[in-house]
């Protein structure tokens, strides 16, 4: 939206928007009928080959000899050229990579092929070699997620496999869980990669998928984030600039109203956000930080606690992704090192003692390497720590220290996470307090495989994978919960009978529908003094305006 009015407000101004995926005749409509310019993106001419047959197994497919879009089939003919090979993730890579090594050790006489993974879990040294030149005489395979879709150019592939499927993260409003699932491409991602092929010369694109499917069950394009992610950043954003309506406004890709109520939702429960759907002064001052209201939250209520250094490490750790990696075949050796680190109650205390103790060894790469740590992901930390103390000192809030005491620490992400809460129900096992929501404590949770679980545990999101597992998840008290979030939950008071407690929410429910007959009275005034004012035209005296013009003579023979 800003945008927009920008681009309205100045004629001297040109705004590009570039991608290679994106449909253009939407943005064209959606900012005034815009020209349009179509450049080609690959050099070279690509041929794609579809498969006859569909494909069960797309790892298998990938590698088998069954068809013409098999990788070790185009490795053995002469032909030069590298691959570049489309799986869904992490897991698949590895798999991909080590059934592909296996059958070539099983060939006779079969030239070398040197098998590269890369994804964004993996470490930058190892990332950069699909870069380097193979050795001479031999032949490079480049096994990779949608990162090398757009985001990655390899010089020298000359042949392309795409297994048809991605990774895509969907958010249910109604249970607040993302699902990362695996999802078929849409037919605008199944173009870029082909196009991958044809960047150094003349190249040939195989796709696990028939043409019929490719044509008839491939969207056209992918599903906008906007309709399947949280809403609550944006929501807050467009409050801020003075967006009341939030159904009505003018989305080029309208996400689906559960989500925007549900975002709502969340930021009056956080408080940014009052009975009436109006932007309170502590919303106001969230919408200053860019992260998460969540996130926000912690921050501005860790000055009042007196915890705002800690929280400022540990908000600026959850700014990025895991900072630990396990590489194949040190497994182990990656899990000791990480038990170093663990603090048994809190997965966010874990990231604060790492952050210190690689402070404590002056922010040292190769301290991270031997610790199995991510050092780009560190630096990238320490940036966005510098940034976010910034915003605090700009919005006069003072940086403090609580030393040693963790439970203010976990107070405090109590204080924002109140509402995805979750109790003990079995061994290893919760469910969410509010929705029953079944949840499971992740492996590389420090809390995971504890002596004695806790009894109340926040987390800092929800992932659905192979089950329901929580990520960042911390140990609180029921008290605090009673406290912090009333709206939710309660101490049970002996001598308290349900008839009181019917009157206690009678009493709120008729507060809250005050609260709203005054907003609507609020606005009624405000349209009607709008409507009151005319609006005084201006006239701007120019000189020669009106004079009156004369008609030259007709010159004729």
């Amino acid at each position: 939206m800003c945008t927009v009015q920008v681009v309205a407000r100045r004629s001297d101004l040109k705004l590009i928007v570039t991608s290679a995926t994106m449909d253009s005749s939407k943005f064209s409509t959606f900012f005034g009928n815009v020209p349009t310019f179509t450049i080609p993106g690959r050099t070279f001419p690509v041929e794609t080959f579809f498969s006859k047959n569909v494909c069960e197994d797309y790892v298998d497919g990938a590698v088998k000899q069954a068809s013409l879009n098999c990788a070790l089939q185009i490795h053995l003919q002469p032909d030069e050229g590298d691959i570049l090979i489309f799986m869904p993730g992490q897991e698949d890579i590895e798999v991909t990579c080590e059934v592909l090594t296996e059958r070539l050790g099983d060939l006779d006489n079969a030239p070398p092929l040197t098998v590269l993974p890369i994804y964004s879990q993996l470490p930058a040294d190892l990332q950069a070699k699909i870069f380097q030149r193979a050795p001479p005489g031999q032949r490079k395979c480049i096994v990779a997620t949608n990162i090398a879709e757009t985001s990655l150019t390899v010089d020298g592939i000359m042949y392309v496999i795409d297994c048809g499927y991605c990774k895509l993260k969907v958010y249910n409003p109604r249970i607040g869980m993302d699902a990362l699932q695996i999802y078929p491409v849409s037919q605008a991602n199944a173009r870029q990669r082909a196009g991958r092929a044809g960047r150094t010369g003349p190249g040939r694109a195989f796709c696990l998928y028939t043409e019929r499917q490719f044509s008839q069950e491939l969207l056209p394009a992918t599903v906008p984030e906007i309709q399947r992610t949280n809403l609550a950043n944006t929501v807050l954003l467009l409050k801020s600039l003075g967006v009341d309506d939030l159904l009505a406004f003018h989305f080029m890709d309208p996400p689906p109203q559960d989500t925007i109520l549900n975002s709502m939702y969340q930021l009056w429960i956080l408080g940014a956000l009052d009975g009436t759907g109006a932007l309170t002064p502590l919303g106001r001052q969230m919408a200053e930080f860019p992260l998460d209201p969540p996130q926000c939250h912690m921050l501005i209520v860790s000055a009042e606690m007196g915890c705002s250094a800690e929280m400022l490490i540990i908000v600026s750790m959850l700014s990025v992704p895991s900072v630990f990696y396990r590489p194949q075949g040190r497994e182990e050796d990656a899990d000791t090192a990480k038990e170093k680190f663990q603090v048994a109650e809190s997965d966010h205390l874990t990231l604060l003692h790492l952050y210190n103790m690689w402070k404590s060894n002056n922010y040292s790469s190769a301290w991270c390497t031997e610790h199995f740590v991510h050092a780009k992901a560190m630096r990238k930390v320490r940036e966005v720590r510098q940034q976010l103390r910034d915003i605090l000192t700009q919005q006069r809030l003072p940086l403090v220290s609580c030393g040693t005491d963790w439970d203010t620490v976990r107070k405090c992400i109590c204080s924002a996470y109140f509402q995805q809460a979750a109790r003990l129900k079995g061994i290893g096992e919760y469910v969410n307090c509010r929705t029953g929501m079944p949840c499971h404590l992740h492996p590389t949770s420090a809390l995971f495989g504890a002596g004695s679980a806790p009894d109340y545990v926040v987390y800092h999101e929800l992932m659905m994978t192979s089950r329901e597992y929580m990520h960042c998840v911390t140990a609180v008290d029921g008290r605090w919960l009673a406290e912090l979030g009333p709206m939710f939950f309660s101490v049970k008071e002996t001598g308290k009978s349900n008839r009181d407690k019917r009157k206690e929410a009678a009493v709120h429910l008729q507060r809250m529908e005050e609260e709203m007959k005054m907003a609507e009275q609020k606005m009624a005034e405000e349209k009607k003094k709008r409507d009151q004012e005319v609006p005084v035209k201006q006239e701007v005296a120019t000189p020669g305006l009106n004079t009156p013009r004369r008609t030259p003579h007709t010159l004729g023979l």
